[in-house]
């Protein structure tokens, strides 16, 4: 019976059902790339199931019946992508899968920041009663800008548009007659400037990567909220912590450079920002989507190529 690697504990039930003819080897959730490499050489699995882990070029190679791996999610900035077109592995991603979770994590995000919501929590945890001076902000009629309006970022719109807020985006690869009705086409230094809050839904890759160094964090509004529920590296980690420090914007953040923080990781004790551990997609429906459509893309790509 065939090999597929399931780098994970597991997956939905209904992504197993899809693979019942396969022998599936799950992984834990911290498979390092000497175990991967091990693993595909020892198991030579036709496919990998991408949940954990980076995806090199040993990796690739390691197994030589390999030919897909399936990311179970969107982001393919783990995989190298060039070392497998070279050796004939197709890769897929499971599009569009977990949109509507990662949108509405970034809306509960604003959502946070804008009433001050882990703050008064933490507050109130400690018997303090701060309703005298406190003032929170109305997101209806500030204006946010979108980087990104593909699957997630267009739910975005939608979501924050039923709020009243007013929108922009910045995406060079989507034309203004297909931006979602009402939005505003601008550049980045012009979002960045302008807007109440900053939402990124923009993959990384060399062009993305350190988007956001100090220049642009310091065009934003003093007071501005950002938002990433996309991916580490499309900002500059230490000049935003210091912008956080400085109290002149908030942060809303799903995704870090490294994960899982240390116990001596600077966002422990940065403050202005809501933090939660890369689970954007992580919901009941969104689990579900990401398992069977990274199932569905390995069987495509398996039955094509007999």
């Amino acid at each position: 019976m065939d090999i597929i690697l399931v780098t994970a504990p597991t997956v939905h039930p209904e992504a197993i059902g899809l693979l019942k003819d396969y022998r599936l080897i799950f992984t834990d959730a911290a498979v390092r790339e000497e175990a991967l490499v091990a693993l595909c050489r020892t198991e030579q699995p036709v496919a990998i199931l991408a949940r954990y882990g980076h995806f090199t070029e040993a990796v690739l190679t390691a197994s030589t019946r390999l030919k897909v791996i399936s990311r179970h999610g969107v982001g393919l900035d783990a995989i190298d992508i060039a070392a497998a077109r070279r050796h004939g592995i197709a890769v897929a991603a499971a599009v569009g899968a977990n949109s509507q979770a990662v949108a509405e994590l970034a809306i509960g995000f604003m959502l946070a920041c804008a009433r001050k919501v882990p703050w008064l929590d933490a507050r109130m945890r400690q018997a303090m009663w701060d309703k005298d001076g406190y003032a929170g902000v109305e997101l209806a009629g500030k204006t946010l800008g979108v980087i990104g309006c593909g699957s997630v970022g267009s739910r975005v719109v939608r979501i924050a548009m039923a709020i009243g807020m007013k929108v922009v985006a910045y995406d060079p690869y989507v034309s203004a007659s297909i931006l979602p009705a009402g939005v505003t086409p601008v550049g980045l230094q012009t979002l960045l400037s302008e807007c109440d809050v900053v939402s990124l839904h923009c993959p990384l890759n060399d062009e993305t990567r350190g988007m956001l160094g100090p220049e642009e964090l310091a065009l934003m509004k003093a007071g501005a909220i950002l938002i990433n529920t996309a991916r580490a590296g499309l900002f500059d980690e230490g000049a935003m912590q210091n912008a956080l420090a400085a109290g002149r914007l908030s942060l809303g953040l799903d995704c870090f450079a490294e994960e899982p923080l240390s116990s001596d990781s600077p966002w422990l004790t940065t403050p202005n920002c809501v933090l939660t551990p890369h689970i954007g997609g992580t919901t009941d429906q969104g689990m579900r989507g990401m398992g069977v459509g990274a199932a569905r893309n390995i069987l495509i790509h398996l039955h094509s190529r007999g």
